[in-house]
């Protein structure tokens, strides 16, 4: 890392790469931690959803640690370990895929490699939820998503994205800590850094949907009669020409019905916890005509905005490990905020794993400069300036001289992108100094030149396969998948790695079987409990 760097930019952001750039503390920058959480579905060799149970080859999808299911049976999500460099965290991501499609194919499925599902069953409620056992915890988890049903329809909780959970280590913040002359306590200085992050990445985030949105297209049935605005691809594909990515549009996950007066406050942490709180308490006349009983039964957790805290969509999360039977909000309050969850991006179909490393290193750039930029509040009117942004370059996002609003005024999309470059580029360059490497910023250079040629963007390439071999979306997501699944099976696990899996795989369901017979008290009462316990106020 040069030491003219705060010499050649004299902003905040460029002062702080320098206190950890130089001198003893530019190892820290290597020590962050980073996983990923990878949601597929399993489908057949057609490309229908797999209405098979999830496997117990794979284990208990309660209660094993990197093997689990989303909404549906049949959507998986494979979750790696949190590590100190994205290679690793890839390496492990590719092991545990390796390992799940070995189980597939004993079965005759793979998985969907694509963020836009393929031929769901034909009609909503043909959709399987995911079932979780007889315990209290895991019948909540069914009735939780029973309740998403009833509110949001199971169509859209098929679509599938990677979650990319970013932290940074302790020594980075305790050296910018002292660097600021902070009064505030070490826990609440790094709850207000990743707040930061937050709010630039909220003001920015639409870059990341220009330069890695893949979802320009779907499965016209996919929409259910739904009005819309796209455009016929073929006879059963819709599309729009200029869009990058239609699940994070308002045809996919989009803060819709009882959401859209929802705004998360990430000024504070005390703002973001009262926020959610009340929307977890706040009845919804619209779901209280739902009621949370039918024919005796429960089919939501209560009738507020949100049933739980995780119900609100958002493109990145604040978030922190919980402990055992510990809600996420009460966790923040108890000890801050310690990693950031980002949720928006798509499933790359030209990739296995569905995410590069190239990828994952802009992400840790990016990411960087999002929490060491400036960051100023975000109050309601830029709260929906940045939602408008996000939203248009889902759909339009390729269209040559897009603008887009900053302050209220408009600004060309590929003025402001080389903006957030340079700085993104003074990030790379600290990382790449951290590493002994280049390749933050060769990532760099590989999404500039998307900026310069928008035929390089996955939502492009996507597209134009799909015209070069007259393939419709399904054609399309169906032979990757296919090229996807015979990659893996032909990379099969060491025995050793193969026993290891299993095992994990028995000992969770081995711990699923004692919760169930270790349970005692009845449903409806853990509800209430469950139900009270979400009402306490949170406290910083």
């Amino acid at each position: 890392m040069p030491d003219t760097i705060s010499t050649r930019t004299n902003d905040v952001l460029a002062q702080r790469l320098s206190v950890l750039g130089n001198g003893p503390h530019r190892g820290a920058l290597t020590r962050g931690l980073r996983g990923i959480e990878k949601e597929s579905l399993r489908v057949t060799r057609d490309g229908r959803i797999a209405m098979t149970p999830h496997a117990a080859a794979l284990g208990s999808a309660l209660t094993h640690p990197s093997l689990t299911t989303d909404y549906s049976e049949a959507l998986i999500e494979i979750i790696t370990s949190a590590e100190p460099d994205a290679s690793i965290t890839l390496a492990k991501l590719d092991e545990l895929h390796r390992y799940v499609y070995a189980v597939l194919a004993r079965d005759g499925e793979m998985l969907w490699n694509e963020s836009m599902p393929g031929l769901l069953p034909d009609t909503d409620d043909g959709i399987p939820i995911a079932h979780y056992g007889a315990s209290n915890i895991g019948r909540l988890k069914y009735v939780y998503r029973m309740g998403l049903a009833l509110r949001y329809g199971r169509t859209m909780q098929c679509i599938a994205g990677i979650h990319y959970n970013y932290s940074l280590s302790d020594e980075v913040w305790r050296v910018l800590h002292a660097h600021h002359q902070s009064t505030a306590s070490p826990t609440d200085y790094q709850s207000e850094r990743y707040l930061a992050l937050i709010r630039n990445f909220r003001r920015t985030n639409w870059l990341l949907m220009y330069l890695f949105g893949a979802s320009p297209a779907l499965d016209a049935r996919f929409l259910r009669g739904r009005e819309h605005t796209l455009e016929a691809f073929d006879a059963d594909t819709l599309y729009l020409p200029y869009a990058t990515s239609l699940r994070m549009s308002d045809l996919g996950y989009s803060n819709t019905t009882g959401q859209s007066a929802l705004r998360a406050d990430y000024d504070t942490l005390a703002g973001y916890l009262d926020a959610l709180a009340q929307a977890v308490s706040q009845p919804y006349p619209p779901y209280e005509a739902i009621g949370t009983h039918r024919d005796g039964e429960w089919v939501q957790i209560n009738t507020n905005v949100l049933q739980i805290e995780n119900e609100f969509y958002s493109t990145i999360r604040p978030k922190r490990v919980t402990h055992p039977g510990e809600r996420p909000l009460h966790a923040l309050a108890a000890r801050g905020v310690q990693y950031v969850e980002v949720r928006c991006m798509d499933i790359d179909p030209f990739e296995p794993t569905g995410i590069s490393l190239e990828t994952a290193r802009f992400l840790d750039a990016y990411l960087l400069a999002c929490a060491l930029d400036e960051s100023p509040f975000l109050p309601a009117d830029a709260y929906a300036e940045s939602n408008e942004n996000f939203g248009l370059v889902t759909k339009e996002g390729r269209r040559p001289g897009l603008a887009l609003k900053r302050d209220g005024k408009d600004v060309p999309m590929h003025e402001w992108a080389d903006e957030l470059f340079e700085k993104i580029g003074h990030a790379a360059a600290v990382l790449d100094a951290a590493h002994g490497s280049d390749e933050h910023t060769r990532s760099l250079a590989a999404q500039r030149a998307k900026l310069a040629d928008p035929s390089l963007t996955p939502s492009a390439r996507v597209l134009q396969t799909m015209r070069d071999s007259k393939q419709s979306f399904l054609q399309f997501a169906l032979a990757q998948s296919e090229r996807h699944a015979a990659q893996f099976l032909a990379r099969p696990l060491d025995a050793a790695v193969t026993a290891e899996f299993d095992t994990l795989a028995r000992e969770s369901l081995a711990e699923q079987a004692q919760l169930e017979r270790d349970e005692v008290g009845s449903f409806d009462a853990f509800v209430a409990a469950y139900r009270a316990y979400t009402l306490n106020r949170f406290s910083v």
